[in-house]
């Protein structure tokens, strides 16, 4: 599912010089995520619990 209409923004865990990680946050129940390298590829429809896990494993 293609979630590039809202508002993208590069996520805190991306590095400054490698490819960005672009999330959004308008979205119910789900993360959209994406490559900022490729904004028109395929966006990750992650679950919210799932997105969680994850950044509490990163942390």
């Amino acid at each position: 599912m293609q979630q590039n209409s809202g508002t993208w923004r590069k996520s805190s865990y991306s590095g400054v010089e490698n490819g960005c990680l672009e999330v959004r946050d308008d979205v119910m129940e789900s993360v959209p995520v994406r490559d900022s390298k490729d904004p028109e590829g395929a966006d990750l429809i992650i679950p919210n619990a799932a997105w969680q896990a994850f950044v509490n494993l990163v942390r």
